[in-house]
């Protein structure tokens, strides 16, 4: 009897080429996660994830299906998993869940958090999580600008360049900066993200609490659909997919 199995896991992107597993490619974690899988259940089974998060990001709450005809129970899975993994992932929970149940298309919503370090000297210990700005940051400033985004917007000013989708139109629930100890956080969460959308909004937001734009001018950008008008893409290793909503 086919089940289909839900997972959830957190990882270290740092060694690892992203997610999806492509031709050419050096180690991604679908691939290194799907190779186990197929060694205990003894099948050739594609493991579907969530996004297809980049080089060097990390993820907390991850979501990946796969359907087996194994009879090992869906809650037992994390532990036979785990046995096996290398210690920069973790199978956080397992569970067998309706055969209809796409990691990718049943999602509702996502939430990436992406960490900047605002010290004067960088972090030796934190320099593959966070992204360090020597700079002194205007918070209060970036979290105004940063509800501009919220609502229903074309984020064509914040994709990528040459990047092929059918539409820049996404929905953001929520979008805020904030503290935490050292670290300032931006936290987004919506239907859907561009490629480098959040990285391209986070670099943007940092001109804000650098004074080099006030936070009004996020409305004008939107507007403008040209990503010359946005700030810079900061590098990937402060962002972290946090949680994925169905």
């Amino acid at each position: 009897m086919v089940k289909n199995i839900k997972l959830i896991i957190e990882y270290d992107g740092t060694n690892y080429s992203g997610w999806q597993s492509q031709k050419g490619r050096f180690r991604t974690l679908q691939e290194t996660i799907e190779n186990i899988i197929k060694e205990i259940t003894e099948e050739d089974i594609e493991l579907i994830g969530c996004s297809r998060t980049d080089a060097g990001v990390h993820a907390k709450g991850f979501v990946a299906n796969f359907l087996t005809n194994s009879r090992i129970p869906g809650d037992k899975f994390k532990y036979a998993i785990n046995s096996r993994l290398p210690e920069d992932i973790i199978i956080v929970n397992s569970d067998e869940v309706d055969l209809e149940f796409h990691s990718r298309y049943s999602c509702i919503s996502k939430r990436y958090i992406y960490k900047i370090l605002n010290t004067e000297w960088p972090s030796p210990i934190n320099r593959y999580y966070t992204y360090h700005v020597q700079k002194k940051l205007n918070v209060l400033d970036m979290n105004e600008a940063a509800r501009y985004f919220q609502g229903t917007h074309d984020f064509s000013s914040f994709k990528n360049i040459g990047s092929s989708v059918k539409t820049s139109v996404r929905t953001i629930i929520e979008s805020k900066v904030y503290m935490d100890d050292e670290m300032i956080c931006f936290s987004i969460t919506g239907n859907g993200f561009l490629y480098n959308m959040v990285r391209i909004i986070t670099g943007t937001l940092i001109e804000v609490g650098m004074g080099k734009r006030k936070p009004e001018d996020m409305s004008v950008i939107l507007s403008a659909k040209d990503r010359n008008m946005a700030g810079k893409s900061v590098p990937p290793t402060g962002l972290y997919l946090d949680r994925v909503f169905y």
